[in-house]
């Protein structure tokens, strides 16, 4: 395992983020768009309101993208048009850290996980956990400071098909153990799409314990059926979950956001 460097982090000194509750959000953005066709419309401006209203130390994002020519050139004539930056950087509250990697590569453009952090965050690591060459899937693992505790966050978004997932269970323990030392504070946040909810032994076989709840249900946005969107954890114990609702939410995005209030063990 090699040293985890941190760069002084951009949030001013404060002692307003003195708790010692750190608070994950987790959120698939959907790549900031929504609808089909004429219907199709740019959401990543929203999105930004949404993730700020979160206050989260920690902002896991899935389905980000760096850049997509074509949808650039579509909404470049809308009122507030394609932002000139990456979406990770565009939707990062002021002060917060920034931390994304491509996972997959579309014939216009990209897409991957990001974190956005309010504390200092260390060397960005990316893990390619893909299990066949239709679906490309990977992890960002960043190490954060928080309150002097370093704590390794991986942001994933798991396949489709349940023996995709049980492997890329696998593999994430492999990057664990190699990556992480076996006594830190570990978060694994991001989409899992786990319909049938036969995941939680699997991690749990790998020391990782669900500190969302069950009936936290987070997709589709509009009529939330499925718990697809969680936090795993070791060295943390959830003290509440909380999924907003309502009309503005289930515009932006197909999932709903996740927050989770955690406690060091």
């Amino acid at each position: 395992m090699r040293a985890r460097h941190f760069a002084a982090s951009r949030f001013a000194p404060s002692t307003q983020y003195t708790s010692q509750v750190l608070r994950v959000a987790t959120y698939n953005i959907h790549k900031g768009v929504r609808g089909l066709g004429p219907a199709k419309r740019l959401e990543i401006h929203n999105l930004g309101l949404g993730i700020e209203a979160l206050d989260a130390d920690l902002v896991c994002l899935q389905e980000v993208r760096l850049h997509h020519h074509r949808e650039a050139r579509q909404f470049k004539r809308t009122v507030l048009g394609w932002p000139e930056e990456g979406q990770a950087e565009y939707l990062a509250p002021e002060g917060y850290d920034v931390a994304y990697r491509t996972n997959a590569i579309t014939k216009h453009g990209e897409h991957g996980n990001a974190l956005l952090a309010r504390w200092p965050i260390g060397d960005i690591g990316h893990h390619d956990v893909s299990d066949h060459p239709f679906e490309q899937r990977g992890l960002l693992h960043v190490p954060v400071l928080w309150q002097g505790v370093e704590v390794h966050v991986i942001v994933a978004h798991f396949g489709l098909i349940h023996s995709s997932r049980v492997r890329q269970v696998e593999r994430l323990a492999e990057y664990l153990a190699a990556e992480v030392p076996g006594q830190a504070h570990v978060l694994v946040a991001g989409d899992f799409n786990d319909w049938g909810e036969r995941l939680d032994g699997p991690m749990r076989g790998i020391g990782l314990e669900r500190a969302s709840s069950l009936a936290a249900r987070t997709f589709p946005s509009r009529v939330p059926l499925f718990t697809l969107d969680r936090i795993y954890t070791r060295g943390f114990r959830a003290l509440s979950t909380h999924v907003p609702r309502g009309a503005a939410w289930a515009r932006m995005s197909d999932h709903l956001p996740m927050v989770v209030e955690l406690q060091p063990d």
